[in-house]
């Protein structure tokens, strides 16, 4: 990987405040629970019980069963490096920023821009894994609606509910049958979600406003909900995809969090080159827990 410039954007003294366009966080994460500390394999239990509550007696008298479901969440290291020559710095962006002579330093404010940027694009890139990543492609972990196995697909125990082509016209009532597949024990449940790609939302939201409610009431601190079950918009999930899960059932596990982490170091110093170095190391997976629990609508 290289950096690509296009155009001039700053001319002179540039003020040291640097905006990356368009960018995102793995939104998806804040809906997931998180397990961290995983060096290699992590094992996710589910469980479900049946009759175990039953009529008092004065001895024991044993009812009931407690069934007991493992899934293995297995993170896969990944990175980033990178590197570009200090004279695209100089001729594309600040030069005036730059200390003059042979030895110039990248300033902080750019360090900062190029770190945040590429941060970013990292982020994005777990956001797109986490629901539609493909093990087998580079620079991805396997996502929760990937066609493979170890996924809510290939889980016989996930509610599956027929997808189509979803419009304004009919994405109420196509939501209205994944919340129909919701099984009765999760149903009501505080953590309780309905994760939608960011194509799925805007449908929603344009289908309100077609019924003329008044859609800037339902945003900032009265989250966006479909017949009282929060609406999680996760950018990463595809179009003509929902899925209906508890957070709590929902997992993303990695080494560390704070592992997830970019460094920069300037070559100059190592090499004698007019290098500038992009590094990062991490893990990520996901995986669900009680597939009897989720309904996928793909």
């Amino acid at each position: 990987m290289s950096l690509v410039t296009t155009g001039h954007s700053f001319v002179g003294k540039h003020a040291g405040v640097y905006i990356g366009a368009a960018l995102k966080a793995a939104k998806s994460l804040d809906n997931l629970t998180l397990l961290e500390g995983i060096k290699y394999k992590a094992v996710v239990n589910g469980a479900s019980t049946s009759g175990m509550i039953a009529d008092a007696t004065c001895g024991f008298t044993d009812a009931g069963s407690l069934t007991l479901t493992e899934r293995v969440l297995t993170p896969k290291r990944l990175q980033i490096n990178t590197d570009f020559c200090r004279e695209t710095l100089l001729a594309h962006w600040q030069s005036n920023d730059l200390a003059a002579g042979a030895d110039n330093v990248m300033s902080e404010e750019f360090a900062a821009f190029v770190m945040e940027y590429v941060g970013s694009a990292m982020a994005d890139a777990i956001e797109a894994s986490i629901w539609d990543g493909n093990d087998a492609n580079g620079g991805q972990f396997t996502g929760f609606t990937t066609d493979t196995v170890g996924t809510m697909v290939t889980d016989a125990n996930v509610n599956d509910v027929a997808s189509v082509t979803l419009t304004v016209t009919n994405i109420i009532a196509q939501m209205e049958r994944l919340v129909d597949a919701i099984p009765a024990a999760v149903y009501g449940k505080s953590d309780l979600n309905i994760y939608v790609g960011s194509a799925t939302y805007r449908l929603y939201v344009q289908a309100l406003s077609a019924l003329g409610y008044a859609t800037g009431a339902i945003f900032g601190d009265n989250p966006i909900n479909f017949q009282g079950i929060n609406l999680v918009m996760c950018p990463g999930l595809p179009a003509d995809t929902m899925v209906a899960a508890q957070k709590s059932n929902l997992f993303f596990g990695t080494d560390l969090l704070d592992d997830v982490s970019l460094k920069i170091m300037d070559m100059g110093a190592i090499d004698g080159s007019d290098n500038i170095r992009l590094v990062a190391r991490f893990s990520g997976a996901v995986q669900h827990g009680n597939g009897a629990d989720v309904v996928l609508y793909k």
